[in-house]
């Protein structure tokens, strides 16, 4: 408590994230990367440490993506395979995630070939030690089809880390991350991922679809309530009535009364 967020990155997570890569990299040169990493750290704020350090990674690792990434996936913790939170530690792999949205979207850093595939491959293994909900954004902005086609497969998955990437990394407007400017004007694209997982065994899972059709009510409330009425009349759940109190709670508390129509029907039992 009265710690900056920003110290989850510092020179001890430096530290170790260089040596993770070490024991699976051999010829990573450490020390140098400690001190490129460490020059101009203090004054950033989390999300740019995590941006800085990623750079850092670029710099020392080998130049090809699909190279440098690979090592960074074997020099991961192990996998999480239970739906509770990751937590504040999760954020040592924040720097993995600007490596991925920032080198891994176009060809420019993979000797030509496309780093598409490499790039999936690697926020799966992400999502399953802290989140892909960062990285996954640029791929929805520069190819919305290739990578909604990805989450599609990703919907069944038996972990609920991947599952819920689906519904939290397709967010209109994800705290702290990039804004998907056309989700924001048309949400349409989404709503099949909403469909699939509203009923997911996961409250992990089940509060991002909540949370992502909150985002949709703050410019399409009509497109949120209709869809939380028609679950409703379609007979939901104690879990799915949960879902949909949470869902359109800010219109409610504004006094939107339709908002609170439908809260009042989704506690009833």
């Amino acid at each position: 408590m009265g710690t900056p967020f920003k110290l989850l990155l510092s020179q001890e997570s430096i530290e170790c994230l260089a040596q993770n890569i070490l024991d699976v990299h051999k010829d990573f040169p450490a020390a140098a990367f400690c001190q490129h990493a460490l020059d101009g750290l203090e004054p950033l704020e989390l999300m740019q440490r995590a941006q800085h350090i990623a750079k850092s990674l670029k710099h020392f690792l080998p130049a090809t993506y699909a190279q440098a990434i690979a090592i960074l996936v074997d020099s991961m913790t192990p996998a999480k395979t239970d739906d509770n939170e990751v937590g504040a530690g999760g954020f040592f792999y924040l720097p993995h995630s600007f490596f991925i949205s920032d080198y891994g979207v176009d060809k420019h850093y993979n000797n030509g070939e496309d780093p598409f595939d490499v790039s999936m491959q690697a926020m799966y293994a992400l999502t399953t030690r802290f989140t892909s909900e960062f990285a996954i954004r640029p791929f929805l902005i520069h190819h919305p089809e290739r990578t909604l086609a990805q989450v599609a497969q990703w919907l069944s998955d038996p972990n609920p880390h991947v599952r819920r990437l689906c519904s939290e990394g397709t967010r209109p407007k994800l705290p702290w991350g990039k804004r998907i400017q056309s989700f924001v004007a048309n949400p349409q694209p989404t709503l099949h991922i909403l469909e699939s997982l509203k009923n997911d065994e996961s409250l992990y899972v089940r509060r991002s679809v909540a949370n992502h059709l909150g985002d949709i009510a703050k410019d399409h409330p009509e497109i949120v309530f209709s869809t939380c009425e028609r679950w409703l009349q379609a007979g939901a759940s104690s879990n799915l009535k949960w879902l949909i109190r949470h869902a359109v709670r800010h219109p409610a508390k504004k006094g939107n009364a339709r908002a609170l129509e439908i809260r009042v029907k989704a506690k009833r039992n």
